[in-house]
């Protein structure tokens, strides 16, 4: 039977056009399960120190900390190893100490690696592509290798022994400079173009317009330096000389000294101070994850 006039116009004989997905083949299957079997993998290695650093320090003195399998829940959770490592070393001042070079650590290098990178990705100039080859190149060279002469340098200019020897050195970096570029140049043209008819300088251009822009890639240089600064060991201690001026790591290096072999205690001094890079890797993850898909979808 034929549908009437006014069945057609009521749209009760006619069916909206759905279209059905595609199955997913038994290969894409394979794949899916087999990557997602790997990243468990990697984060159960990843995060099994952690959990075994935190449950250490977490024991009281009659607890074992090394048996097999290993026991990541304490019996009774204690924080007497926490008060005996603040109350035994100075760790308060070596955390300020740690606070001063992060902070300089992570506003230098995206200062100068935002300058250097600007003419590299938005102006023309003669050698241009050499200039960032050589700056990729510096990439390749170790960092054990240019340590005697920077700290030479330093020596002449009489920066031995102060926080501005320290924090000079790490002010600007190659791969700071490639990952600001890169952001730099996913931006139109026609935004500076724009700015420039508006009377805007350079400087303007970079400051006003470019850096708000790239707040994504921003917050990834923040974080990636702060860790490095953060974290930094050997180069703080071949360059200061007076011990309240040390910073966390080298303060945890002397707490195994100070406590022979304790391990709980080393265990609660190495919590705290992975304290403050989890509390900036969670304020700043939301544009990390941000600048991390944007370089991804770019490359």
């Amino acid at each position: 039977m034929q549908p009437t006039q006014s069945n057609i116009h009521s749209g009760k004989d006619i069916k909206p056009y759905s279209k059905a997905r595609k199955p997913l083949n038994k290969r894409k299957i394979i794949r899916y399960v087999v990557s997602y079997f790997f990243l468990i993998i990697v984060a159960v290695i990843m995060i099994v120190p952690f959990l075994w650093s935190a449950s250490t320090a977490l024991k009281g003195q009659n607890e074992t900390i090394f048996s097999f399998p290993p026991q990541f829940i304490p019996e009774h959770i204690t924080l007497e190893n926490f008060v005996k490592v603040w109350n035994t070393i100075p760790i308060g001042r070596y955390l300020w100490n740690s606070t001063v070079l992060a902070f300089w650590g992570v506003v230098l290098p995206l200062l100068f690696c935002s300058l250097a990178a600007f003419p590299l990705a938005r102006m023309n100039f003669k050698g241009k592509n050499i200039v960032f080859l050589t700056i990729l190149g510096t990439m390749m060279i170790p960092g054990e290798v240019t340590m005697i002469p920077i700290y030479i340098i330093l020596q002449k200019l009489h920066l031995i022994g102060s926080y501005t020897g320290v924090i000079l050195p790490g002010a600007v970096s190659a791969f700071g400079i490639f990952l600001m570029r890169q952001a730099f140049m996913g931006i139109p043209k026609e935004i500076d173009e724009s700015a420039i008819m508006d009377g805007a300088s350079t400087l303007q251009i970079w400051w006003h317009i470019m850096m708000p822009m790239v707040k994504p890639m921003l917050a990834t240089l923040a974080i990636l330096s702060f860790i490095g600064s953060w974290n930094s060991f050997l180069w703080p201690l071949l360059v200061l000389q007076d011990p309240n001026t040390y910073p966390l790591t080298i303060g945890l290096y002397d707490l195994k000294g100070a406590f022979v072999s304790d391990t709980r205690l080393v265990s609660a001094g190495a919590i705290i101070a992975l304290i403050p890079i989890l509390v900036v890797f969670i304020a700043f993850q939301n544009y990390f994850i941000k600048g991390a898909y944007s370089s991804a979808v770019k490359g």
